[in-house]
């Protein structure tokens, strides 16, 4: 699928979207930016190749449909949808058909990547070095770890973590800190929402409060009075640092732990990408970087999906059908009156969760999502988050047209809607939603 009758295809069906005026989500580019640099070859090859991720993805998610169960909308409560149980003698569950659709879409995915993904990854981003000293931020990086391989001891023990968890400062690669979830804690400061005790003090989550407090402006308005409350975002913090979440921070953190599982496939790959770019070591605290790190993790997880595929068959053949640890299953066996927390790595990264339990019901729930961490506003003190701090310094041809702007921000895909509100032109809300 890269001959000269395949993309001349793709280029005949662009025009036509074009005369058609269909440009869908290209409609709204800032055409003829000077920030755009690809030559018309790599934009033909590189639209080529979304339209052929888009088919990719179709493929790929079946896999999340056929283990847990729908799909593309996990987190919603929708009706219906159901994870398959795990009996090779089933014909309606997991047997051995519907491991080999799982096996060929794990190979699909990793072909893909590997082809079509990194390459285009290196092709682009050759023609985007400067963006190697663009968009650094914080220099602080923190990841809660991820894929648990040894499933006796996945609470306490950061190495059975594949993707390490750790937290890196001032981006000193030679060390990577221990993480303690009590080093967690929220400012209100310069959020729409405020604190009993006063917005000026930082709350661990298991006392946290959302109480929303909304300040204005109203819209329409033409700019964020930033000395005073200006975000739906709380501001995260872990031992008092600003710290940014996704696959950045999970990239140096795995290259700057060398006995985590993940530490020489990622080491290897890194090096490649800078070797290939020849920059240094330097350009992974960048917006390149950024982008760099989602594709090297994307390849990282995809070879190591044919291995944790390998050791189901494994567990299947031997007559393991254990699919969780049935120790609380019973509710009876709960505790009327406790505390815990959970995290773990998401796609942006670090989402932890904390909750407290009174009398066997829940009495307070908090949540810290990884574009909190990365837009979140700035704290009591004045310092900013991942995305305030990476814009620093950005270069902006025409500020009607920022979109060096947007290239950095889209660098962490963020993620908004628990901090958007909808209105129209005029500042009328479109539509308000309450549960009583």
């Amino acid at each position: 699928m890269a001959g000269v009758s395949y993309f001349a295809g793709v280029k005949a069906r662009l025009t036509a979207f074009v005369e058609a005026g269909q440009l869908g989500p290209f409609s709204n580019a800032y055409w003829g930016h000077p920030a755009y640099k690809l030559p018309p070859e790599a934009n033909l090859m590189a639209v080529a190749h979304y339209l052929e991720a888009l088919d990719w993805q179709r493929e790929i998610i079946r896999i999340h449909a056929i283990l847990g169960g729908k799909n593309p909308h996990p987190q919603t409560f929708l009706v219906g949808g159901m994870a398959l149980a795990v009996d090779p003698n089933s014909p309606a569950a997991i047997n051995a058909e519907r491991l080999a659709v799982l096996d060929g879409l794990f190979k699909k995915a990793k072909a893909f990547v590997e082809k079509v993904y990194i390459p285009d990854l290196l092709a682009v981003a050759s023609f985007y070095k400067d963006w190697a000293s663009v968009g650094e931020g914080l220099g602080n990086f923190m990841a809660y770890g991820e894929f648990p391989l040894n499933t006796k001891d996945t609470s306490v023990n950061p190495g059975s973590l594949f993707l390490p968890r750790g937290l890196i400062l001032n981006r000193d690669l030679s060390q990577v800190y221990p993480l303690e979830h009590e080093k967690v804690s929220e400012f209100v400061t310069h959020s729409w929402y405020e604190y009993s005790g006063g917005d000026g003090q930082a709350l661990h989550p298991w006392d946290g409060e959302t109480k929303p407090n909304f300040t204005g402006p109203p819209p329409p308005y033409d700019f964020l009075e930033t000395d005073n409350k200006y975000s739906w975002l709380k501001s995260p913090r872990y031992d008092g640092h600003a710290v940014e979440v996704g696959p950045l921070a999970r990239m140096l953190v795995a290259y700057a732990s060398p006995g985590a599982p993940s530490h020489k496939r990622v080491k290897e790959l890194v090096d490649m990408v800078l070797g290939k770019l020849g920059v240094g070591p330097e350009a992974l605290f960048s917006t390149l970087g950024r982008t760099a790190a989602r594709g090297i993790e994307t390849l990282v997880i995809a070879e190591a999906c044919l291995d944790w595929m390998a050791d189901l068959k494994a567990n299947l053949a031997r007559g393991d059908l254990r699919i969780h640890n049935g120790e609380r299953w019973e509710p009876s066996t709960w505790p009327q009156t406790a505390r815990g927390f959970g995290w773990m790595e998401a796609p942006r990264g670090g989402l932890g969760q904390w909750v407290t339990i009174e009398n066997g019901a829940i009495k307070h729930y908090q949540t810290v999502v990884p574009s909190t961490w990365n837009a979140g506003p700035r704290d009591d003190d004045g310092n900013p988050g991942a995305y305030e701090a990476a814009l620093v310094g950005t270069p902006v041809a025409d500020p009607e047209q920022p979109l060096e702007i947007l290239r950095t921000i889209h660098s962490f895909d963020p993620c908004m809607a628990c901090a958007a509100h909808i209105v129209d032109a005029t500042g009328e809300e479109i539509i308000s939603v309450k549960v009583s």
